[in-house]
């Protein structure tokens, strides 16, 4: 779920700080350059589809939203955190978790409502948009910001 937080900078909403329910985890990539991020996407949806993620696909179905939303937030990881960064798959009931781990605990993530394309935050901007649930924690110096999908579109 997102919550706003008043008292803070005009235009921003940080998402709650929350874990997202127990999981099976599927699947995990670790990063550590945005050169890993395209194996990422084709890697993420075959283990979603059991397909190859095609070249300019639509974003018509929650599988190509989820690979669009997991490089995002894995870019984000990337250039704000300490590497590695890890996403990982994971099934809980009737829903996919997407977590993506960095190890910048100290920032809380936060995304501007608003905020024009190609100034940043697009992947907490898309994950409120395609998610049905986003959230983040800390855990052991890790900082987990995770997005919930259903399994079938």
């Amino acid at each position: 779920m997102i919550h706003g937080a008043g008292g803070h900078n005009r235009g921003m909403a940080f998402i709650s700080a929350q874990s997202p329910p127990s999981m099976i985890e599927l699947q995990q990539w670790v990063l550590d350059s945005p050169g890993q991020l395209r194996i990422l996407r084709a890697s993420l949806h075959k283990a979603i589809t059991g397909e190859v993620l095609a070249e300019n696909a639509p974003l018509d179905e929650v599988p190509e939203k989820m690979v669009l939303v997991a490089t995002e937030l894995a870019t984000n990881a990337l250039r704000h955190g300490l590497p590695p960064t890890i996403v990982r798959l994971g099934r809980a009931g009737d829903r996919f978790v997407l977590d993506v781990l960095d190890h910048s605990p100290e920032a809380a993530p936060q995304f501007s409502e608003g905020r024009p394309l190609g100034q940043g935050g697009l992947g907490l901007q898309l994950a409120k948009k395609f998610a049905l649930e986003i959230g983040w924690y800390v855990e052991a110096e890790v900082k987990h910001v995770w997005a919930e999908f259903p399994i079938s579109g």
